[in-house]
């Protein structure tokens, strides 16, 4: 008998967990999980198995310093207005190619916009 192994969800080092929840539900458009503190926080899916799993926040006490050694790729089709909003929610450019965009959250960590 074969047990499937499934990704539940993926564990964030954060300096402050609810804010960085707080802008991830935003982006995401999802809901951050009642309990939400600075030192722990997470957003579920919702009822949209689609939209990925669970994200987790936990505080650390170092701040990042290099590169992320894994980000988030996100698609969309309407990149140009997408772009805007994920930028008016405190995410920052860091480099712009023809299919993609690459920002960083209010901590710095790196993820991609890209057009779908």
């Amino acid at each position: 008998m074969t047990i499937p192994t499934t990704l539940f969800g993926i564990r964030y080092d954060t300096q402050d967990a609810a804010v960085s929840a707080d802008f991830w539900a935003a982006l995401l458009r999802r809901t951050v999980n009642p309990g939400a503190s600075s030192e722990s926080a997470s957003i579920a899916p919702g009822d949209d198995p689609s939209s990925g799993p669970t994200l987790m926040f936990h505080r650390v006490p170092e701040a990042k310093t290099v590169k992320n050694r894994i980000h988030f790729d996100l698609v969309t089709t309407a990149f140009d207005a997408e772009l805007a909003r994920v930028v008016g929610l405190g995410a920052t450019v860091r480099a712009s190619f023809e299919a993609w965009t690459t920002l960083a959250d209010p901590e710095g960590n790196e993820f991609d916009l890209i057009r779908g």
